[in-house]
């Protein structure tokens, strides 16, 4: 049964490079990189009650705030964020050594309304879906690795719980105009 979901906090986080990555080793190797980032991210998500959506090639889906305080997931889906990063930084060295290439990831975040429910048959998935998603997505694609990018929303719920944030100005994204975007930075 499908259910609408207000102010969800949605965030992508994906692989720059991923293809060029991809490309230069075994797809064992690649699965192998993918699972040893992703455990370690559903172990965050889970720390932070933050429901895993999916993981799509190289990215990780994830939202809040289904069912729950929006102002509080926001929070947590932020310092899920941070948590992915130091994660990514703690091991780079680990993957630089034994791939000879590691992961850098960017992430996007945005609120707002999304629906939520399961899908198919056969192997069904609870998905989430909404406008709110595809703008997290391209929250995500105007980030840069190793960045945490938030809309002028989600900043807005919470922006007295963080020390430091950059406001990146008004970013196009397509079939949306300008959205305010900012990047936080670590204390």
């Amino acid at each position: 049964m499908p259910k609408n979901q207000a102010e969800a906090t949605i965030m992508f986080c994906d692989v720059k490079n991923f293809r060029h990555i991809a490309e230069s080793l075994k797809p064992s190797e690649v699965l192998e990189m993918l699972d040893r980032y992703f455990k370690q991210f559903d172990i965050i998500t889970e720390k932070y009650e933050i429901e895993k959506i999916k993981t799509i090639g190289d990215a990780y889906m994830c939202v809040g705030g289904l069912n729950k305080d929006s102002q509080k997931s926001a929070y947590e889906i932020i310092q899920a964020a941070a948590e992915f990063l130091e994660f990514n930084e703690s091991i780079e060295q680990e993957m630089l050594q034994k791939f000879n290439q590691a992961f850098y990831f960017r992430i996007g975040i945005y609120t707002g309304n999304v629906v939520s429910g399961l899908v198919g048959l056969k192997k069904y998935a609870y998905d989430i879906w909404g406008d709110a998603v595809n703008i997290a997505a391209r929250m995500e694609q105007n980030s840069v690795p190793g960045k945490i990018n938030i809309s002028g929303g989600t900043y807005e719920i919470v922006k007295n719980q963080f020390p430091n944030f950059i406001y990146r100005g008004k970013i196009p994204v397509n079939n949306r105009g300008e959205i305010d975007m900012y990047f936080i930075e670590k204390d």
